[in-house]
C-alpha cells in the first residue's frame, strides 16, 4: 500500500490573478522612462503551465545596449557616484518597501511567467528579494566599517545579466549591492522571464530614482553579448550556464573589467547512518523537487550511507506519492511547470540517458500530470554510479540520482569528482562530523542538516566551473568597489 492511499484529495485552491497587472506589451526601460526598441522587434513570453501568451516584449539590439549603457553612464557621473552613502541607502530602503508592498502581486505574475509553485514564489522568492534590498540598504552609509582602513571607491556601469529560476530575486542580489557601493546598472532579465523585472522597472520609476541609475532592458544572447562587450562596462556579473560563463571570460580576457560569475551546479546531498532520518527526507524533497530542480544548488546528487539506504528510499518514494504537481497558482501545488519547452525537452532527454546507462528509474504512480503545459514527474535513478552521465551533467530539472557509500572519505571523494562545486548537504547528529566534512569539500555552500536555506547576509558562490565571486552578505559588496 502506498502512502498515496493514506492522503486526502485537496479540493483546487488557486491564488485570485485579478490583482496582477501584465502590459500586454513592454518596452525597454532607459534613462528613468519606457522607450520604443531601436530594433523595433519584440518577441512573445509565455506562461509555461498553459502555453498562453503573457505579454509582448521588447527585443534590445546592440544600438539599445548603447543607449541604456550611456544612461547609465551619464547617471553615474552626474548623480550616483555623488550621492553620500545616506542618500543613496534612503532610494534601496525605498524599493525594498514597495516590493514588500506589492509583494502578492510580484508572486503572482512570478509563478505565471516562471512556472514555480505560488507557495515559493509568495513565501520566499518575492520576501527575499524585498530582504536583500533592504540588507544593501543598510551597508551603503556603512562601507568605511565594511572595508576597514581602505577607501572603497565604485566602479562604474555593472552591466548585469541573470537567468530564469529566480527572476526578481537574481535581480535583486545584483542590484541591491551594486548600488549600494555607488555603481549604475544595465540589467538583462532571461528572455522566458523576464515581467517581475520589468515590474521592478516600474517600482523603480515609482521610486524617483534619478534616470539611468538603473536600467532594464530585454532581449536574448546578442544583448547579453553586446552589454558584455561594450567599453563603457566596467564590471559583469553573471548568473547562468557554464559555457556561457567560460565565453563571457574569454570576452573580457585583456580588458579592466570585473567580473563574477555564478555558474552550473550539481550538488552532492550526503545523508549518514546517524541522521534524522525523516528530517533528512524532507530535506532531500526540499533541496530538488519543490523547486523543479531549478536552482543551481539543488541537491542532485544523494549520497546514502549503506546501512539506511534501503530505509531512505522507501521513505522518499512514500514521499514523492504525495507530490502534487500541477497548477503553479494552485496553492496545493508542490511542484509547477518547467519553464520552457526547450528545457523540457533537455530534461526528456537525460531520463532516456539514465535509462538507457541501465539505472533504475522511479516514478510515482500516484503523480499525474496536467494535459497542457511543461510539466515532468520527480523523477529518481537508483544504483547509479559516478561514471553515468546523470550524475555528472547537470540537468535543472526534478531529476535525483542516488549513489551509497560506506566511509566519510569514500563519500569525499565521490561528492568532489565533478566540475561544479556550487554547493552541498549534510546529515548527521555528530557536529564533529559536519565539520570534518565542511573542511574538506568543495562546495561554496555546505548545509547542515537542511537545504536550500538563503538569508541577504550569507554569501553564496562556487568553485571549479561553478564560477568564482559571492554575491550576499558583506562578500557581496567586494566585487562592486575598487581600492
Amino acid at each position: 500500500m502506498t502512502a498515496s492511499n493514506f492522503t486526502w484529495e485537496y479540493a483546487p485552491a488557486p491564488e485570485a490573478k485579478d490583482h496582477a497587472k501584465i502590459k500586454k506589451q513592454y518596452d525597454l526601460f532607459i534613462n528613468g522612462q519606457f522607450v520604443k526598441p531601436q530594433s523595433k522587434k519584440y518577441f512573445e513570453t509565455i506562461n509555461p503551465a498553459n502555453e498562453e501568451v503573457l505579454a509582448q516584449v521588447a527585443e534590445a539590439n546592440e544600438k539599445d545596449v548603447n543607449a541604456a549603457v550611456t544612461a547609465a553612464k551619464t547617471a553615474y557621473d552626474k548623480y550616483w557616484k555623488k550621492l553620500s552613502g545616506a542618500e543613496r541607502a534612503k532610494y534601496i530602503f525605498r524599493i525594498a518597501r514597495v516590493i514588500q508592498e506589492r509583494s502578492r502581486e510580484l508572486a503572482v505574475i512570478e509563478s505565471l511567467n516562471g512556472g514555480k509553485a505560488i507557495r515559493e514564489s509568495r513565501d520566499f522568492d518575492i520576501p527575499t528579494a524585498a530582504n536583500h534590498f533592504f540588507y544593501y540598504a543598510g551597508w551603503a552609509d556603512k562601507l568605511e566599517y565594511a572595508f576597514p582602513n581602505r577607501t572603497p571607491q565604485s566602479l562604474g556601469v555593472a552591466a548585469q545579466i541573470i537567468p530564469w529560476n529566480f527572476p526578481l530575486l537574481m535581480a535583486a542580489w545584483k542590484i541591491a549591492p551594486a548600488l549600494a557601493t555607488g555603481n549604475t546598472v544595465v540589467l538583462k532579465p532571461a528572455e522566458s522571464t523576464p515581467l517581475t523585472a520589468l515590474k521592478l522597472a516600474e517600482i523603480i520609476q515609482d521610486c524617483d530614482l534619478p534616470p539611468g541609475v538603473v536600467n532594464i532592458i530585454t532581449g536574448f544572447g546578442n544583448t547579453g553579448a553586446a552589454m558584455v562587450n561594450h567599453p563603457q562596462v566596467n564590471k559583469i556579473a553573471f548568473t547562468g550556464s557554464t559555457d556561457v560563463g567560460k565565453i563571457i571570460q574569454k570576452a573580457i580576457a585583456g580588458t579592466d573589467k570585473k567580473l563574477t560569475l555564478e555558474l552550473g551546479g550539481k550538488a552532492a546531498n550526503i545523508v549518514f547512518e546517524d541522521a534524522p532520518i525523516n528530517q533528512a527526507v524532507e530535506g532531500i524533497v526540499n533541496g530538488i523537487f519543490f523547486n523543479q530542480g531549478h536552482v543551481c544548488c539543488a541537491g542532485s546528487r544523494l549520497f546514502v550511507q549503506e546501512g539506511v539506504a534501503d530505509e531512505v528510499i522507501s521513505k522518499l518514494k512514500a514521499r514523492m506519492d504525495t507530490l502534487i504537481v500541477g497548477d503553479p497558482l494552485d496553492k496545493n501545488t508542490d511542484i509547477g511547470a518547467i519553464n520552457s519547452k526547450e528545457q523540457l525537452e533537455k530534461i526528456k532527454s537525460y531520463l532516456k540517458i539514465g535509462v538507457n546507462e541501465g539505472l533504475e528509474i522511479f516514478q510515482s504512480d500516484a503523480c499525474a500530470l496536467p494535459k497542457k503545459g511543461f510539466f515532468c514527474k520527480p523523477t529518481l535513478f537508483i544504483g547509479a554510479a559516478q561514471s553515468n552521465r546523470v550524475v555528472q551533467e547537470e540537468i535543472f530539472g526534478p531529476v535525483l540520482t542516488i549513489q551509497t557509500f560506506r566511509t566519510i572519505e569514500e563519500v569525499i571523494e565521490k561528492a568532489n569528482n565533478i566540475p561544479y562545486g556550487l554547493s552541498a548537504g549534510v546529515w548527521t547528529d555528530k557536529g564533529s562530523k559536519i565539520f570534518n566534512l565542511t573542511s574538506k569539500m568543495r562546495a561554496g555552500v555546505v548545509w547542515a542538516n537542511t537545504y536550500n536555506k538563503f538569508d541577504p547576509t550569507s554569501p553564496f558562490g562556487g568553485y571549479k566551473e561553478s564560477g568564482f565571486g559571492r554575491e550576499g552578505g558583506l562578500h557581496g559588496l567586494m566585487p562592486y568597489v575598487k581600492f
